[in-house]
């Protein structure tokens, strides 16, 4: 199928930090896809967790199987619009990269461990650290650090920055993929839009973890289908399942309630964002990056789904039982981080190289090698059973009961 004259052309990407010969049989955005599903990064996404920690069950949504979803929405949206499959897939299946054991509880763990030690410091970011993952820390090529993707994939995984860390960004690389944090557009919107296939790539985001929560709220049994009732998101299409069959129950019923309601969001997204694009009537994707954001659910569908994102933080990201996970996983952290800190032994070999400021990763910017950083760095990188695991030898304390 041809793609419209606003998405993004892989012939016209801004190109790499390294320059490299064009593949034969693939486009560059292909190329971005291919070496993230084999890095190391991605692989450790398996074991990282979304609500529910790793050993809280086999059956809970991984950051792996999240990604996969969110690739398998923006995919099937793109097609629908004539954007850049490519594209979107490559930066759905990067964009939690950068992610902590333990979730969001990790994230902001690690994020107080780094201000605490210096309060000058811009904290944790897992967008930042996403992109960092990309740019610096996997090691797969002889020529250069990180993956080498294209600026249009890196500025999709760059979704939210700081402007503090923005501005690092930008010194760093002039003109970049955080450049649009740091200058205010002339007219229009106040800042620049990444491409409609990053955009894409945010709200299929949403949607996916919207839909999956509830799935594992319910597994878990912290939520049930009359608590979600309350949403009228949830409930019309519990509803319209229970009208074509009366029978349906249990699973099968919160099955086909999840699955009608995707498809509505989905319908929802490729209506509203076909009519935005036609009042917008951009000319090109450059011109897409100077209007607001244009994929965009309807009006209506926006309030339903803040609706339901205020009910799942309400009643399962606040619920007693994840808190109390929660705080332990934040334990966890806090003691990893101190630990290694005091003692960079501990690390494997190169971390703790780097953490004496031996050359390593980005060696020639101070900000990123102090030694707190590449504690971070390396505690970022650790999966939720061997974070575990290292705090119970470190420690000799189990976090978590069995």
């Amino acid at each position: 199928m041809p793609l419209t004259p606003y998405a993004a052309d892989p012939g016209r990407s801004r190109g790499r930090r390294h320059p490299e010969a064009a593949a034969p049989t693939r486009s560059d955005f292909q190329r971005d896809r291919d070496r993230i599903v084999h890095s190391t990064a991605f692989r450790r996404l398996v074991y990282k967790t979304q609500v529910f920690l790793n050993h809280e069950g086999d059956l809970f949504r991984t950051r792996l199987t999240h990604s996969l979803e969110v690739a398998q929405l923006g995919r099937s949206i793109a097609r629908n619009l004539q954007l850049n499959e490519d594209l979107v897939e490559a930066i759905a299946l990067a964009h939690d990269l950068g992610h902590t054991p333990f979730g969001h509880a990790g994230q902001d763990a690690l994020h107080a461990c780094l201000k605490a030690h210096d309060a000058g410091s811009a904290g944790f970011e897992h967008n930042m650290q996403s992109l960092r993952v990309v740019d610096a820390l996997e090691e797969s090529y002889p020529d250069y650090n990180g993956l080498n993707l294209t600026f249009e994939t890196r500025e999709g995984i760059l979704k939210h920055c700081s402007k503090r860390n923005a501005l690092r960004l930008e010194a760093r690389e002039p003109g970049g993929v955080a450049r649009r944090f740091v200058e205010p557009l002339p007219a229009g919107p106040k800042w620049r839009q990444p491409s409609l296939e990053a955009q894409l790539a945010n709200l299929a985001d949403e949607i996916a973890y919207n839909a999956h929560d509830i799935d594992d709220g319910v597994r878990s049994g912290l939520l049930d289908l009359d608590q979600l009732d309350a949403v009228e998101l949830f409930s019309q299409f519990r509803r319209e399942a229970l009208t074509i069959h009366p029978h349906l129950k249990d699973r099968r019923l919160l099955f086909d309630t999840i699955r009608r309601m995707l498809s509505a969001q989905v319908y929802d997204v490729m209506d509203a964002t076909r009519a935005a694009l036609e009042n917008a009537a951009p000319q090109d994707a450059d011109a897409v990056c100077q209007l607001p954001a244009l994929v965009c659910f309807s009006d209506g569908m926006a309030l339903q789904s803040t609706v339901l994102k205020r009910f799942l933080h309400a009643n399962l990201y606040r619920h007693p039982q994840v808190v109390q996970t929660t705080q332990a996983a934040q334990q966890v952290v806090r003691d990893l981080f101190d630990a290694y800190m005091h003692d960079p032994a501990q690390m494997p070999q190169a971390h703790s190289d780097r953490f004496e400021g031996a050359e390593g990763v980005m060696s020639s910017h101070a900000s990123d090698t102090k030694p707190e950083r590449v504690v971070a760095d390396y505690i970022a990188g650790m999966t939720d059973r061997f974070a575990t695991r290292e705090h119970a030898r470190l420690t000799g304390s189990l976090a978590f009961a069995p």
